[in-house]
């Protein structure tokens, strides 16, 4: 059997466990070091450490402090890996912690994080999703059942300190250009919630007052959020720092594409079992500065969709020039309003597209002035028919229990 190199104990803090961290900084002490062709287990709290209850309120999804997250195990040093190497990672296996077979999707209030549609919904919500094997299933959202493809939502290598102040200077400069912004532009370091793994005194205090903050993806990998990134697949990662210094977390147990929740996917705790290798000089070989995968040859076997279409034209009927974040925009905003003709809320819409294997694809980009982006909303999750007919759509869902909502304090 593998061995387990982190665990974690949900009943405790992740900032108890020095084997966590929730920066990004080159001088985070690796907690383990494997050799090329080791394989190991990695076990994860969620994101969010703990902090989001399996329970029918959304306050703890209204009141978290973002600045906390994402709580990451490692960092992996592997031997032999140096800057300019590709470091080869094989997730041989994923899946849920035997003690945590729930998971949870929300939106943030658009005063405390917001997300892809946090103008449609500013305030607080979520739902609770269980775990049976394959499946998910949600009581606050009746009508749908699916099988998920776990995955970690985020992984990556440490940078090394020359982009870490490239992170920070670019980011502080987007802020600059409108720092009152709600939600922020970007999120700059952050050092009192800092938890920087087995770094102590001063050195500590001074990686966390500096340290990237792990919310977006970046040139080491991060948080890419890609679904097709589970079992089976493998990733090659930019080396720059000596051993590397993998880490992992942000599971997802369903997600669709894009994560347009941002509480986003079916978050939960879980494991991981990785396999590692080492491509010398790797980067340079293949021209590589960000991470490349394989995907996962397993995916849900949903072979009908119906697909809904976007333009980059806005809500306001505003013009944009081949604009694909606002045509996706529209196209989830269209499948919402379609979903609610069989009596979903607004709400319930939302949260399965960012939690069902929908797919969206930016379908094109040269007809200006408008880009087409399309969702792709698989017909088989649902225990009704959606398909247009000309008797016109039924309501099928009714009563239950909808997604709790919070109010802004």
């Amino acid at each position: 059997m593998p061995e387990t190199l982190i665990k974690v104990d949900l009943t405790k803090s992740p900032y108890e466990n020095d084997m966590i961290h929730n920066r990004w900084h080159p001088d985070i002490p690796m907690v383990a070091w494997v050799k090329p062709g080791d394989d190991f287990i990695i076990e994860t709290y969620d994101w969010t450490g703990g902090f989001i209850k399996n329970n029918d309120s959304a306050d703890d999804v209204r009141d978290i402090d973002l600045s906390i997250v994402h709580f990451l195990s490692g960092p992996i040093g592997v031997k032999g890996a140096e800057p300019g190497d590709l470091l080869v990672v094989d997730l041989l296996d994923v899946g849920a912690l035997k003690e945590s077979l729930w998971g949870f999707n929300g939106f943030f209030s658009k005063k405390n994080g917001g997300g892809f549609l946090t103008d449609h919904f500013p305030l607080a919500q979520k739902s609770i999703w269980d775990i049976r094997g394959l499946y998910t299933s949600s009581r606050h959202i009746p009508g749908v059942n699916f099988a998920g493809l776990i995955h970690p939502g985020l992984i990556g290598c440490l940078p090394d300190p020359k982009m870490l102040a490239m992170w920070n200077k670019r980011e502080a400069e987007l802020i600059a250009t409108n720092p009152t912004r709600v939600p922020g532009l970007a999120n700059p370091p952050f050092g009192p919630t800092a938890h920087m793994g087995r770094m102590a005194g001063d050195a500590k205090a001074k990686a966390a007052g500096e340290g990237a903050r792990t919310v977006p993806p970046r040139e080491h990998g991060g948080n890419c959020d890609i679904k097709d990134l589970s079992r089976g697949s493998k990733i090659y990662f930019p080396v720059y720092v000596p051993g590397g210094g993998l880490s992992m977390g942000d599971l997802h147990f369903s997600q669709g594409d894009g994560e347009i929740t941002f509480c986003g996917a079916i978050e939960m705790a879980g494991w991981l079992h990785l396999k590692v290798d080492v491509i010398k000089d790797g980067m340079a070989k293949y021209g590589i500065k960000n991470p490349i995968f394989k995907p996962s040859p397993i995916t849900p076997n949903y072979k009908d969709y119906l697909i809904f279409e976007g333009i980059s034209v806005d809500e306001q009927g505003k013009q944009h020039y081949l604009d694909v974040h606002i045509a996706y925009r529209q196209a989830c905003l269209n499948a919402i309003e379609y979903l609610k003709k069989f009596g979903y809320s607004g709400a319930q819409a939302y949260s399965i597209l960012g939690t069902a294997p929908c797919q969206g694809h930016i379908s094109g980009v040269v007809d200006v002035p408008n880009a087409c982006a399309t969702l792709w909303l698989p017909t088989e999750i649902f225990d009704f028919d959606v398909m247009p007919s000309s008797a016109g759509p039924i309501t099928h869902i009714k009563g239950g229990i909808d997604m709790p909502l919070s109010p802004d304090r």
